[in-house]
This record gives structure tokens, sequence and C-alpha cells, in this order.
């Protein structure tokens, strides 16, 4: 049975998520960048991604240690579930599901609290601040990594996880931050969110057809899908 590597399926949501938010959130991830571009520039936007690296890292920690317990209820705990549940959020995401997902709006209070401080820091803290403060944006399909990232049962797996998703944010990401004004004018919201959604159901159904053969519990190769999570 072919094997899924869900690190590397949090690396490919990473990257269709990363089209969101460059439609729709790169004017906010770009605001500390308020200085001439330079090695300054470069720098904060290194200390700004290492913030984020650092904050997704804690919180898939968390939301592993928090899953552990429920996932033991599970003959084969991640293994069986993680996977599925990957080609679940991708369907969301793929039919536009994910704008309906709750979110935690109060934490946008201790966002802009965090941004009112930042802003009177010099570049580079600002920049590693707001990074650190990135799981408090208000946005579904973040949330909702961080929810799969309960799924992996440990808190080791749940950081690996959240880290892996956020690398994958980071190419697109990267480049709205760097070159935001030319992609402002040819890139529409609208239009990433088609290109989202296209990606997000393209890899649901080639998650979904690898894994096909986990659906005959029946068998010998179901009982040994366990060994699909790295």
């Amino acid at each position: 049975m072919m094997q899924i590597d869900t690190s590397a399926a949090a690396f490919v949501a990473g990257i269709v998520t990363s089209v969101h938010c460059v439609g729709m959130c790169g004017p906010l991830s770009c605001s500390w960048a308020v200085g001439p571009k330079g090695g300054g520039f470069m720098r904060s936007t290194a200390l700004y991604h290492s913030g984020r690296m650092v904050s997704y890292g804690a919180a898939g920690a968390i939301a592993g240690t928090l899953g552990a317990v429920p996932l033991a209820f599970f003959q084969h705990g991640a293994g069986m579930v993680l996977p599925w549940l990957l080609v679940l959020a991708f369907a969301c995401v793929g039919l536009g599901l994910d704008a309906w997902l709750p979110k935690p709006h109060f934490l946008s209070a201790g966002l802009r609290r965090v941004q009112t401080a930042a802003f009177k820091m010099k570049s580079t803290l600002r920049a590693a601040i707001l990074g650190l403060a990135t799981p408090l944006l208000p946005c579904g399909p973040l949330y909702m990594m961080l929810a799969l990232a309960s799924a992996n049962g440990s808190a080791v797996k749940g950081a690996g996880f959240a880290v892996a998703f956020g690398l994958g944010t980071l190419p697109l990401l990267f480049l709205a931050q760097t070159q935001l004004h030319m992609l402002g004018g040819h890139l529409q919201p609208a239009t990433m969110r088609k290109v989202q959604r296209g990606l997000a159901l393209v890899t649901a159904v080639i998650l979904a057809w690898r894994l096909r053969d986990t659906l005959d519990f029946g068998s010998s190769e179901a009982a040994s899908c366990c060994h699909a999570v790295n």
C-alpha cells in the first residue's frame, strides 16, 4: 500500500493556503516592512518568518499534546485518522467551506495590542514579534491546520506538522512581501480564491486515491495503515 507522509501533506497544505495569504493577508503580513529595502529588510524578513515557525511549532506542540488522549480511543491512533482528516480539510478548502469555520475572534483584540506595541519598536524586533503573533490572525485555514495538528497524537509530531505547514506558506508569502506592489495589480482576491480551491480539490483527490486501500478495514493492509504517518 502507498504511504502518506503527513508532514509532506502539511507542506502542500501550506502552499495551497499561501495562495489565500497572498490575495487576502499579504498587506497584513507586510505591515512590519515600513523601511527601505536592503540588508535590514532581508534581516527583518528572516526574523519575521523565524518567529512564525517558532509560534507554529509551539501551537502545534500544544495541539498535539491535547489530542493525544482522544486519539488513544482509536485502534490505530493518528495513523488511521490523520490522513483522512487531511483529505477532508483539503476538500473543505476546495469547496469553500473553510469560510464558514468558526474563528476565535477574541484573539484579534490581542493581535491589535501586539501590533500597536510592536510599531513602537525597531524594525527587526517589530518583525520578530509580529511573526510570533501570527497564530492570532483570524485565519480559518490556519486554525483548521492547527486543529489537525492535534490528530498527530504527540507534542513532537504536532509541532513538526505545524512547522511543515508554515514552511509551505513561506515561498509565496515571501514573494508577496518582496513584490507586493507588483503583485497587487495582477492578482485579485477572487482569482486567488479560485486558484486555491482548484489546488485544494486536486490535492484532496490525490490523497484520497492514495488512501483508498485503507477503506477495506477487513484486509491486512488496513491494519498496517498505522505506519502511514512518519
